[in-house]
């Protein structure tokens, strides 16, 4: 005898709500006629639901977008970096309390104390007919982030290797949300037969049918609510095997629109506007922000971070500065316009000879132009290197704060961690370095205008 499941699966929404009521109403919709014929459907998120660039999600601390899971009637999500990462261990520790969906992520639990409650390594379903799924679900290495949070993180790939040798014993289908990445996925499925589907996530790729390694069918359905995955899994009862698995990707451009379509995604951003429009502090004058030089905001932004830090110097790109700072009373809103990035603060120590080499790495011409996606960046150019408290004199000898350096002095350089990850700077990658967690640019802005602007 021959069943029917049905797995309705998005990822990476990053907040992007433009086709989010139309893609409810229609999973919604075809849940129920599947369901009026006896089939048992399901749908899952493979993380990245939430991105604190957006009014709503930011304002809700994430929790406006457990409201919306729960509302279009998912069954198991799992954790994304932008879950994991971007929100301090209180805010994801209780993130999932109101949850009516199960969240599964393996690799992840409390360094010290109890793990959250909603914290699950796998959930097993039972379908109408009997059959049993288990899913397993693991999230992006970023250990170094995770253990600032004070997160400890299991090795991925292992991990789930183990699980799907434990539930293959007990179940009789292996599903696996994946953020982790297409090559990740491969080679997990590689390694590991056990698994039947691995739906995934966190590079954006996009496999209109799916794609099939060692048996293992794999899934992608690009970013920022661009398709709905459908999974249709034939199951032999008498076999107790799968005949068949077939995933297509819809594009929710193309679903039909829903009646106060656009109200709905304009109350989200109402709502976010609300909350956030608070007073912070207040201004005497304006600070102008420019792409590509030095601005009245850069300095202030550059006192704020070597405070914070605690640092010799600084350097970051003048893009990340969306909007000039207003006179007069100046909102939460107002900072999380010119700051939306999910961007933190590192430090990283280095010798005069990487000053000098990052220095003159800074003066790149073609750098200031690029038009960046992703790194945590959600600017529009990357705009020009900007160094404070450190530069070179006609002798090519590195200066500190106005001074000779040091040769045997190792100094230590706050900048943004879009750096560390070696797409600029390679050297970044491997230095000593320490993450500034939790709080993104903007946080440490309105902490600092908050005590200088009392002045």
């Amino acid at each position: 005898m021959l069943e029917k499941i049905h797995i309705f699966h998005t990822n990476d929404l990053h907040s992007h709500f433009k086709y989010w009521p139309r893609m409810q109403s229609y999973v919604k919709e075809m849940r129920n006629k599947l369901g009026n014929i006896g089939e048992t459907s399901y749908l899952f998120d493979v993380g990245d639901h939430l991105d604190r660039s957006n009014i709503y999600t930011e304002a809700t601390v994430g929790k406006g977008n457990v409201r919306l899971l729960n509302e279009a009637g998912y069954d198991v999500v799992t954790i994304g970096n932008n879950e994991g990462i971007t929100l301090s261990h209180e805010e994801l520790f209780h993130l999932y309390d109101n949850a009516n969906f199960d969240v599964v992520v393996a690799n992840v639990y409390a360094s010290h104390g109890k793990k959250p409650a909603w914290m699950k390594p796998y959930v097993i379903l039972t379908t109408a007919m009997g059959t049993k799924i288990g899913v397993i679900a693991a999230t992006a290495m970023f250990e170094v982030y995770y253990e600032e949070l004070n997160w400890h993180m299991d090795d991925a790939r292992s991990t789930l290797l183990r699980l799907a040798h434990q539930l293959r014993e007990e179940v009789d289908i292996v599903l696996c949300l994946s953020h982790l990445g297409i090559t990740e996925d491969e080679l997990l499925a590689d390694e590991c037969p056990e698994i039947d589907v691995i739906f995934g996530s966190h590079t954006h790729h996009v496999l209109p049918e799916g794609k099939v390694i060692n048996g293992v069918l794999l899934t992608g359905g690009g970013k920022f609510g661009q398709y709905t995955g459908h999974l249709i899994l034939e199951y032999d009862k008498k076999l107790r095997k799968i005949v068949e698995k077939k995933d297509t990707l819809i594009h929710n451009k193309d679903l039909p629109i829903v009646k106060n379509e656009q109200k709905v995604v304009q109350f989200l951003e109402d709502e976010g506007n609300r909350i956030l429009d608070t007073p912070v502090f207040t201004t005497k004058k304006a600070y102008n922000k420019e792409w590509f030089h030095y601005s009245q905001l850069s300095d202030l932004f550059a006192h704020a971070i070597l405070e914070k830090s605690g640092a010799d110097c600084a350097l970051f790109n003048a893009g990340i500065f969306l909007d000039g700072l207003p006179k007069g009373i100046v909102t939460a809103l107002d900072l999380h316009r010119i700051f939306p990035h999910p961007i933190n603060l590192c430090t990283i120590e280095l010798s005069v000879a990487e000053m000098k080499e990052i220095y003159m790495q800074s003066k790149n011409e073609e750098w200031p132009y690029i038009e960046l996606k992703g790194l945590g960046f959600r600017g529009v150019i990357f705009g020009k290197i900007l160094t404070y408290g450190f530069s070179m004199n006609e002798n090519r000898q590195l200066l500190i704060n106005g001074k000779l350096a040091d040769q045997n002095h190792i100094y230590k350089l706050v900048t943004l961690d879009l750096f560390t990850f070696g797409y600029f700077y390679p050297s970044f990658k491997y230095a000593k370095k320490q993450y500034i967690l939790p709080e993104f640019l903007r946080n440490i802005m309105i902490d600092y205008g908050q005590r200088f602007f009392k002045q």
